[in-house]
């Protein structure tokens, strides 16, 4: 759920903070006083476009702030931001903040790290369902009315399966693609990866080898020096007269005498014998190294042909030996491939053959489900939008499905959610067949029957917070009543945060806010307040009327019945 709203210098608001609370929220005010403001600024910092002529005047720029709880959000969200390198959520609180400035600096961050515009709109779509003045104009879209029904039907884990055999019939098109070249192009891919493959494969590369000849290479290359501080290495330990061995020995005959004047300096001689063990160790490990040492101008030769291989490499097929070889093993493939191509063309269009059939098993079936689907949704949407004042309405679900052709050429276009495309058909009165909602529906018809299928769906929406923004337009009286109780209802499983106008809409709320404008400074600013029981009947007279007793009263027996 949303928890905090934070708005900085947009439009009339200097510094506002929202603190909303779980359920039924709605917001009222007088015409012009900004209640508008309250949305756009969600709208920003949920990945909307900013527009800068919304900054207060006299500022540089502004900020929006959203807080939102996400401890029973129903998607990936900690994984998403892992990938995505964002700050995890800490006790369950997502923090989302945008800031754009008249200069055209923008910024959005999540949990405190900078992110993308398209980041922050993704996690907006998880968050917040928004329905304004003319959102519900999406309910028009055939693939928004096919995501509803699929929706309610819970049948997202059959249109992803769907979606998944169609990218495997592209990538197997692609595949065959390559292979149906001309005979000169085909003639030259052949040359192109036969000269690929044998100049890798003759190099036989070991994976790793790189860094063990980058060595190997260095240590030739400093032979000689390495020989002679070696061996002036083995001259100072044991070598010439004043060696250190020599100086050791001598050092031990002076302590075993000091030992037999004072027996209590026997650790010091001991730890005089550890000394010349530890030098005749070192003495002997020096003697196998230079052993090793060997100045060869034709091994230092070698080696670095070796490595001018391997950076040639490199250069043509990939930043790292590892990339090379892994190039070398595609392009063996495709070689093969190609050289074996009507064996090749013949399997894929094998694999092509089996996996169009499984999309038309697949998209059947899913078909069937959606048709056993359509009473069910038709009558449950009926029943809500009877209770919004269509007494005697009929909404209906009908579905074309594509028919498959034995010509694949002339096979109907099949999308990514199936076989099928939706219309809703709605019958506002009756004696009427119904039509297409698209060919009959106003724009409060529309906002009746999106809040219809709202409440319908409630139960299997995943999305935590629902807006609207003046949804209950053109209604009134008993419908205004109806409208506001499905708010309640929807309320029960989701957030809700509701502009209104309508006093019936607004009584049922759990938390109602005022937003009001006054001048300060010679300056006009918006404030918006929670509003406690007897300020609410106030505001709910107002919306009535005015302020005369049976408004106030009307009020009362509103909230009291709420």
């Amino acid at each position: 759920m949303l928890t905090t709203l934070r708005i900085k210098n947009l439009a009339l608001v200097t510094d506002l903070t929202l603190e909303l609370q779980p359920g039924y929220n709605v917001i009222t005010g007088e015409t012009g006083t900004g209640k508008s403001i309250i949305i756009g600024a969600l709208s920003l910092v949920l990945g909307e476009r900013a527009d800068r002529t919304l900054i207060r005047g006299g500022s540089d720029g502004c900020a929006v702030e959203a807080m939102f709880d996400v401890k029973n959000l129903g998607v990936p969200l900690q994984n998403f931001l892992a990938e995505n390198g964002i700050e995890p959520c800490e006790e369950h609180q997502l923090v989302l903040k945008r800031t754009f400035s008249s200069a055209g600096a923008n910024r959005q961050f999540i949990n405190g790290s900078p992110t993308t515009l398209n980041i922050l709109a993704t996690i907006g779509e998880w968050l917040v369902d928004m329905h304004g003045p003319h959102e519900h104009q999406s309910l028009l879209h055939p693939a928004q009315q096919l995501a509803i029904l699929d929706a309610f039907g819970k049948l997202q884990d059959e249109r992803e399966a769907f979606g998944k055999l169609l990218k495997q019939r592209d990538a197997i098109k692609a595949e065959k693609a390559s292979l149906i070249v001309d005979e000169q192009t085909y003639a030259q891919q052949l040359e192109l990866l036969r000269f690929q493959t044998n100049e890798i494969e003759s190099a036989q590369l070991k994976s790793g080898e790189e860094q063990i000849i980058e060595q190997e290479h260095r240590r030739a290359g400093n032979a000689a020096r390495l020989l002679q501080l070696g061996q002036s290495a083995q001259e100072i330990l044991s070598e010439s007269d004043a060696s250190l061995l020599t100086q050791a020995g001598a050092l031990g005959r002076t302590l075993h005498e000091l030992q037999r004047l004072d027996p209590s300096t026997e650790p010091l001689a001991a730890t005089q014998a550890l000394a010349i063990s530890t030098l005749g160790e070192l003495q002997t490990e020096l003697s196998h190294y230079l052993d090793k040492v060997e100045v060869d101008p034709a091994r230092l030769a070698e080696l670095e042909e070796r490595l001018n291989l391997l950076q040639s490499l490199k250069r043509k097929y990939g930043p790292a030996i590892a990339d090379v070889i892994t190039f070398g093993v595609e392009a063996r493939r495709k070689l093969q491939s190609l050289e074996q191509r009507d064996a090749e063309l013949a399997r894929l269009n094998s694999a092509l053959k089996k996996v169009d059939n499984e999309i038309w098993r697949a998209g059947g079936e899913l078909s069937i489900k959606r048709r056993k689907l359509l009473p069910q949704l038709g009558k449950a949407v009926s029943k809500q939008l009877s209770e919004l004042g269509f007494k005697q309405s009929r909404f209906e679900v009908a579905l074309a499905t594509a028919e498959r052709y034995k010509d694949a050429a002339n096979n109907p276009r099949v999308t990514s959610t199936g076989l099928d495309a939706a219309e809703f058909q709605f019958a506002p009165n009756p004696g009427e067949p119904p039509r297409p909602l698209r060919a009959i529906a106003s724009s409060g018809e529309l906002a009746r029957v999106m809040l219809a299928l709202k409440t319908v769906l409630a139960a299997e929406d995943q999305i935590p917070v629902l807006v609207f923004d003046e949804v209950d337009a053109n209604v009134g009286g008993e419908t205004a009543h109806a409208v506001g109780e499905k708010m309640k209802q929807i309320a029960q499983k989701r957030q809700v945060l509701c502009i209104t106008h309508l006093p019936q809409v607004a009584a049922p709320a759990s938390a109602h806010y005022l937003v009001n404008k006054e001048v300060k400074a010679g300056r006009t600013i918006s404030q918006i307040t929670l509003l406690e029981r007897g300020e609410r009947v106030t505001e709910l007279a107002r919306m009535l009327g005015g302020q005369t007793e049976p408004a106030r009263r009307h009020a009362e027996a509103m909230l009291a019945e709420a």
